[in-house]
């Protein structure tokens, strides 16, 4: 069954970060960061499987390194939000082809919905990691972008009133989006709400982190790792168990619903007898009244 993963995260300069490295890291590529003159060199990075620049409409090209160059310079504050990363878990039952059009598809839709800059990069499974693990990174500017240049801030991902919301809208796009593709190919479809609105009692599992997925991918058991392992086990029982309870309600409503097809059958056969008599009695009684006059 496919995994539904889907969230954004502010990149800011008051955790020490800056929108040239994390772009950098995201497409295994060079950049300097002309403000402060540092080398981000992710070149030797594996597993890039796609990366794309996104525009609004009006803009002409730009290198990876012009786009978040001016992103970085168009903020004064040392604590600025420099970008947002959406965070996309890609279906491993799709093709590389849907995986890649999906990705950015939804990249598309982030510009078109908040008129930023998108930069979609589309990552393959490690290859000591779990190989279900398709996903794309997508950062956004946090600036509309006109002819170019970096306008007014995107407050409605920022204020508190409205971010929640147009969040969950994305989500349920996303939702939407791999749905449509996977039934195409027949496959269990997505479900953009948490566990408790879905009406599962299950604990979520725990972001690993960087730190923790690379000790992980090379064999080394970390805590919250072992914490996951057993929530996924704990859910794979949970999942049979409600599998054989959909199972058996599914099994109930056909059994009820042949209970009443039956009834239907009986009750037309029940009234088609109750109109053969009660026309035999008329044809009776209309053959007495024409024996009498006969007389």
């Amino acid at each position: 069954m496919a995994i539904f993963h889907c969230s954004a995260k502010a990149i800011s300069r008051a955790s020490g970060r800056s929108s040239t490295a994390s772009a950098a890291y995201r497409a295994g590529v060079k950049i300097e960061d002309e403000r402060t003159g540092e080398v981000f060199d992710f070149t030797r990075k594996e597993g890039i499987v796609q990366k794309v620049i996104l525009l609004p409409a009006g803009c002409s090209r730009m290198s990876r390194s012009e786009l978040w160059n001016s992103a970085e310079q168009a903020e004064k504050r040392k604590d600025a939000k420099v970008a947002r990363e959406w965070e996309i878990a890609l279906p491993t039952e799709l093709s590389e082809g849907a995986r890649v059009r999906l990705a950015v598809d939804f990249g598309r839709a982030l510009v078109s919905r908040y008129g930023v800059a998108a930069d979609v990069c589309i990552h393959e499974p490690s290859r000591h990691g779990d190989q279900r693990n398709w996903h794309a990174h997508i950062l956004t500017t946090t600036r509309r972008m006109e002819g170019n240049a970096l306008k007014e801030k995107t407050r409605v991902l920022d204020s508190p009133l409205t971010s929640g919301q147009e969040v969950e809208a994305m989500r349920k796009l996303w939702a939407d989006m791999v749905n449509r593709e996977l039934a195409q190919v027949c496959f269990e479809t997505i479900d953009h709400r948490s566990l408790e609105n879905q009406g599962i009692q299950r604990v979520p599992t725990k972001h690993l982190g960087p730190a923790a997925t690379q000790m992980e991918r090379r064999g080394i058991k970390t805590e919250r790792g072992n914490l996951n392992r057993s929530l996924e086990h704990e859910a794979e029982k949970e999942l049979v168990a409600l599998e054989s309870q959909q199972k058996g309600i599914s099994k109930a409503r056909q059994g009820f619903q042949e209970w009443k097809e039956a009834r239907a059958r009986e009750k037309e056969a029940q009234e088609r007898e109750q109109n053969r008599l009660k026309q035999k009695r008329e044809a009776d009684r209309e053959c007495s009244r024409s024996r009498g006059w006969s007389r």
